[in-house]
């Protein structure tokens, strides 16, 4: 609970927890919204967040830390970084995840996924495809903040640091677009 509450504090302190009418990239409508990277732009946050994920799996054997791209890339460095132990990072390429730049994943490779936030968990799906693709296995899936409250379900042990329950609308039964309030589009996936 107190690492809950602390990653929560990080969250207000950085001003990255907003309310209003935001659809998700997932094309979900939320009263609230975690502006991730208004904490990932701190480096000490990163630092700490990073080595309490990577505590989470510090048994686990990981011989590879990978995350989708954006903020899966400081947060797959960082927390590899803890567990000595080299990263890789997922791309978006024709609505699924791919390895570039000469990474790869070797089969057998005990692999751990990190990412941010998780809301339904779109691009640590794609994460996953890519990785079973490559025969690694996942010894587990981190997250720094789950707003799901727990409901998603990945078929591999899930573990983050905080864990709240934000509400979620689909857009044709959204009780904010029937109060005609704003709909904001934060961050910089595109909705498909």
């Amino acid at each position: 609970m107190a690492k809950e509450n602390e990653v929560l504090s990080l969250f207000k302190k950085s001003k990255a927890l907003l309310s209003g009418h935001f659809l998700l990239s997932s094309g979900l409508h939320s009263p609230v919204y975690f502006e991730k990277f208004q904490v990932l732009k701190n480096p000490l946050y990163i630092q700490k967040l990073c080595k309490k994920l990577a505590s989470l799996f510090k048994r686990e054997n990981v011989q590879l830390v990978i995350g989708p791209a954006t903020g899966g890339i400081l947060l797959a460095f960082e927390v590899a970084k803890n567990l000595k132990t080299d990263f890789v990072f997922a791309e978006s390429e024709n609505s699924q995840r791919v390895l570039k730049r000469g990474f790869e994943i070797k089969p057998g490779q005990r692999i751990l996924i990190v990412d941010d936030v998780l809301t339904t968990g779109g691009s640590v799906k794609e994460v996953i495809n890519l990785v079973e693709r490559y025969q690694g296995k996942i010894v587990g899936i981190g997250f720094i903040l789950d707003r799901s409250g727990g409901k998603v379900n990945f078929s591999y042990p899930i573990k983050s640091l905080a864990t709240v329950s934000a509400e979620t609308y689909p857009p044709s039964n959204c009780p904010l677009c029937q109060k005609n309030l704003p709909l904001i589009k934060p961050g910089s996936r595109e909705v498909q």
